[in-house]
C-alpha cells in the first residue's frame, strides 16, 4: 500500500503543489483577517484538500493523455505510465476520483465553489490538450494554478475582491514564465511531434527573453497587490525575495546551458513561493 502511494505521488510529482499552495493560504488568511475572525480549521482543510485533488486531476490527466509522447521523450521516459508502474487505466481511475473528490469538497465549502467548481476542472483539464493546438499553453497552464487564490478567498468570503484576483495574476505570470524556461528542455522533441510551445516557435533564445518579460509582469501584481492591501514591513521584505528570487533563475539559464532547468524550476520557485507566502500571511496580522 505504501509502495502504491509512493507511485501515485510521484505520477503527479506532488511535491510540485508547493507551487500553487501557498498563494491559495495567501486568500484564504487574506480573507481571514478582513473579517477579523478566527482560523476555521474545518474550511482550511476543505480549502487544501481542494488544491490537492484539483492538482492531483490536472497532473494525473496530463500523464495519461502524453503517455505515447512520454515514451518516445527520453527525457520522459521513466515517467510512472510509459515505464510501467501505473497502468493507463488506473491512472484515469486516479483522475475521476480526485475530480470527484474535488467536486464534494467544493460542495462541502459554499454552494458559489461548488458551481464554480466544474469551470475550473474544465480549465485544469483542458491545459493537457493545449500543446496540440496552441504555443500559447504555458498560460492556460498558469490560469489553473491562478485560481487558487481567488478560490481560497471565495471560499472564506463567498464573493470576490480585489487584493485576490492580483495575487491570482501574480499567478498567472509567474507559473507562465518559468513554464516557458522549462518547456526549453523539449525544443527538438515538440518541433518533431509537432507539439506547440513558445520555446518550440521562437527558439530558445527569443523564449528566454519573453519569460522575462513575462516575470515583469508578475512583478507589477507584486507590487499593486502591496499597495492596494496598504501593505506594511513584512509584505515588502517577502516582496523583495521572491522578485530576487524570479531574477537568479534568468541568470542561472542560458540558451546554450540548460542544466539547471530543474534547479530554476522546482527549487528556486518552490522557496520563492513558500518565503512569499510566510511574510505576506505575516504582513496580515503585524500591520
Amino acid at each position: 500500500m505504501k509502495n502504491k502511494l509512493r507511485d501515485y505521488t510521484r505520477l503527479v510529482k506532488f511535491e510540485h503543489t508547493i507551487f500553487a499552495l501557498p498563494f491559495a493560504l495567501i486568500g484564504f488568511f487574506l480573507a481571514i483577517q478582513q473579517q477579523s475572525g478566527s482560523i476555521p480549521i474545518s474550511l482550511l482543510l476543505k480549502v487544501i484538500g481542494c488544491m490537492v485533488f484539483a492538482r492531483n486531476a490536472a497532473m494525473g490527466f496530463n500523464r495519461y493523455l502524453d503517455r505515447y509522447f512520454d515514451a518516445a521523450n527520453p527525457r520522459t521516459a521513466m515517467r510512472e505510465i510509459p515505464a510501467g508502474v501505473v497502468s493507463p487505466k488506473k491512472a484515469l481511475i486516479f483522475v475521476i476520483v480526485n475530480s470527484l473528490l474535488f467536486g464534494i469538497t467544493s460542495w462541502l465549502i459554499n454552494d458559489l465553489c461548488f458551481y464554480l467548481s466544474p469551470v475550473a476542472l474544465l480549465v485544469i483539464l483542458g491545459y493537457s490538450y493545449t500543446k496540440r493546438i496552441t504555443p500559447l499553453c504555458h498560460f492556460v497552464l498558469s490560469a489553473g494554478l491562478a485560481l487558487a487564490p481567488i478560490g481560497a478567498y471565495l471560499a472564506v468570503t463567498g464573493q470576490f475582491a480585489v487584493a485576490p484576483i492580483l495575487f491570482s495574476m501574480l499567478v498567472f505570470f509567474w507559473v507562465s514564465g518559468f513554464d516557458i524556461i522549462y518547456a526549453c528542455q523539449d525544443v527538438e522533441f515538440d518541433r518533431s511531434y509537432r507539439l506547440n510551445s513558445i520555446p518550440a516557435m521562437l527558439g530558445i533564445k527569443k523564449a528566454l527573453l519573453l519569460s522575462v518579460i513575462v516575470h515583469l509582469f508578475a512583478v507589477v501584481f507584486v507590487l499593486s497587490a502591496g499597495i492596494v492591501l496598504s501593505a506594511g514591513w513584512p509584505y515588502w521584505l517577502g516582496s523583495a525575495i521572491f522578485i530576487g528570487l524570479l531574477a537568479y533563475q534568468h541568470l542561472i539559464i542560458k540558451p546554450n546551458d540548460l542544466s539547471r532547468v530543474n534547479l530554476a524550476f522546482g527549487t528556486t520557485n518552490g522557496i520563492a513561493s513558500i518565503v512569499f507566502a510566510l511574510f505576506v500571511i505575516a504582513s496580515f496580522y503585524l500591520k
